[in-house]
């Protein structure tokens, strides 16, 4: 009896498996990606309002965006759509938020109202602080983080939103092997009170990483499959043996070294701003359509796989895709304004294999990422030599029971 009923225990748990990967298989096209999301913009004339925003937005299953301020629309307009929300400090208005008062104020009014019915998860203290060409604002920084913060504890929501900073790499005097990055000596020491800060809260320090830059300044030493994230032999860092296959991987490595340089060994990294431009002046090279698709698609495959740096393998890299829209009244070159995967009126600028789809999903507590075409394929293969293996495996097995009966 036990004999027989271990032949049909078997059997059927060969034909559950078979079925449930046959399942995963064929639902591969919907993955679950809680990693990604992606920036709002609104400087522009021709944007379509907030609803319709957010219609986009579950339509293409993802609830993770970021605003650069608080307008009050927005926050309005996002209430009970379940879309997770990080809102900005402007610049401008640092220097009066370091007045722990001015703080309260700001919280109250501009936070407080719309939450939780808005979800709002955090708070960026101003945007890229320190740049090659402006560094004035950035003593303001780490005392109006912590009167913010002080100010969420005082209201009873510092449980739920995070205060941090999007940092561009300006911050970081080198780069290049990613075991040398190491922060400018002007910064080391608003470095180190910022990491403090961020340590104290379990915030996350963020970088706006453009590798689209780096190639822009240098296309004839830079590879182009190597800032695309195509197939290329990458580069390995002489000091830890790490491989890297993109540049994206190898800047957020950079600065995880410059962070541990000063005694932070231990605090996430995320992208909060990543992004190719559809379109240039003549001196911006690389800025294509074709370019700007291949980057988006292969950082979405990446983020369909939970991926982690070469130093981070087992933690999953937060990004926030730059940007929804293409924003006409950006300053600065062409570049600045064609960043969007889509255009005002909610057409694609291109094709990155974000699909639309026709039942909204803004209840899902995960992102849905509908990836097609060589995305889907890759990651099928891999499911169906899976599916095979496991199968040839759970025979075997099954045939052992046969012949010991």
């Amino acid at each position: 009896m036990s004999k027989m009923f271990s032949r049909v225990a078997m059997t059927n748990y060969v034909v559950v498996l078979i079925f449930s990967l046959t399942f995963l298989e064929h639902g591969l096209l919907f993955q679950r990606v809680t990693s990604l999301g992606i920036n709002y913009g609104q400087v522009g004339d021709n944007l379509p309002p907030p609803d319709k925003v957010i219609q986009l937005l579950g339509s293409l299953h993802i609830n993770k965006t970021r605003i650069y301020d608080t307008n009050p629309k927005v926050l309005t307009s996002f209430a009970n759509s379940n879309i997770e929300i990080f809102v900005t400090v402007e610049n401008q208005i640092l220097p009066s938020l370091v007045d722990p008062q001015q703080a309260l104020q700001w919280v109250t009014s501009r936070i407080k109202p719309y939450f939780p019915a808005t979800k709002i998860g955090g708070i960026a203290v101003g945007n890229e602080l320190y740049t090659d060409d402006d560094s004035s604002l950035i003593e303001y920084l780490v005392p109006a983080m912590m009167s913010i913060h002080a100010a969420l504890v005082q209201t009873g929501l510092d449980k739920y939103i995070q205060v941090s900073t999007p940092n561009s790499l300006s911050v970081l005097q080198e780069s290049y092997p990613p075991s040398a990055g190491c922060f400018r000596p002007q910064v080391a020491g608003v470095m180190t009170q910022l990491l403090s800060f961020l340590h104290s809260t379990k915030s996350p320090f963020w970088i706006n990483a453009y590798p689209y830059f780096a190639y822009k300044d240098s296309p004839t030493k830079i590879p182009l499959d190597y800032v695309l994230f195509n197939p290329n032999p990458g580069m390995v860092d002489p000091y830890t043996k790490y491989h890297y296959d993109n540049m994206l991987y190898a800047q957020v490595d950079a600065v995880i070294f410059a962070m541990a340089r000063l005694g932070f060994e231990d605090i996430e990294v995320g992208v909060s701003e990543t992004g190719w431009p559809s379109k240039g002046d003549g001196d911006e090279v690389g800025a294509t359509v074709a370019n700007a698709a291949v980057y988006n698609k292969n950082l979405l495959k990446r983020q369909l796989q939970s991926e982690g740096t070469p130093l981070r393998k087992n933690m999953r890299l937060d990004v926030y895709l730059f940007a929804l829209f293409n924003e006409d009244l950006k300053p600065g070159p062409t570049s600045e304004r064609n960043y969007g995967l889509y255009q005002p009126d909610e057409t694609m600028a291109y094709n990155v294999g974000l699909l639309s789809s026709s039942q909204s999903s803004t209840s899902s507590t995960n992102s849905i990422v509908s990836l097609t075409s060589s995305a889907a394929t890759d990651i099928k293969r891999g499911h169906q030599r899976l599916i095979y293996f496991i199968c040839v495996y759970l025979m075997a097995i099954h045939m052992l029971i046969r012949r010991r009966d």
